[in-house]
């Protein structure tokens, strides 16, 4: 059944055609949310918020447009409201007050896991914007067409944003992790 058929019927309340979208959906939608966040509670919430307000807003829906960068939208919008919200303040407590990981578990690291946690961090260097479309790309992979629509923007602004959060992530890697530079010439 088409995407469309199953928009169709959940708009005429089939619970059945819904939960498929859902499932077909939710994974990408937490994924963006966890990204923009970087909490799993704070990213379930949003999730479970873009699930309900897309319900609601479904008879306003255009079916000859793809349903993921509309749900990415509606994810993108309740992740940055959220993060204003919490503000700074509550996720300077959170790492305060979290364990530290073991150092024995630190050598255990494979190179690949140490790559991929550092360039983590390099991304949350950015602003929200760059952190975002970088996200898009790169995480989710999505096409620019894709994400010109979820951003609502033109897809040359696509281009352009992707190309100076791209030329910031380097020079923040240059920076501040010179090491991951230095791991990708070996």
């Amino acid at each position: 059944m088409s995407e469309a058929d199953l928009i169709s019927r959940a708009r005429r309340g089939d619970e059945a055609a819904w939960e498929a979208l859902v499932r077909e959906h939710q994974e990408p939608i937490f994924r963006l949310a966890y990204l923009l966040l970087s909490d799993a509670h704070d990213a379930e919430d949003v999730a479970q918020e873009t699930f309900i307000r897309a319900f609601r807003a479904l008879h306003t829906f255009d079916t000859a447009r793809s349903l993921r960068p509309w749900l990415l939208t509606i994810t993108s919008n309740l992740s940055h409201n959220k993060r204003r919200s919490l503000g700074r303040y509550l996720g300077a407590l959170r790492r305060v007050y979290a364990e530290p990981e073991p150092v024995a578990h630190i050598g255990e690291r494979s190179a690949q896991q140490w790559e991929a946690e550092t360039l983590w961090q390099a991304v949350k260097k950015l602003n929200p914007n760059e952190q975002e479309v970088v996200y898009l790309r790169y995480f989710l992979e999505m096409s620019e067409a894709e994400m010109a629509s979820t951003l609502q923007v033109a897809p040359g602004t696509v281009k352009s944003r992707l190309h100076r959060a791209m030329n910031r992530l380097r020079a923040v890697v240059d920076q501040e992790f010179p090491a991951l530079r230095e791991e990708r010439q070996a």
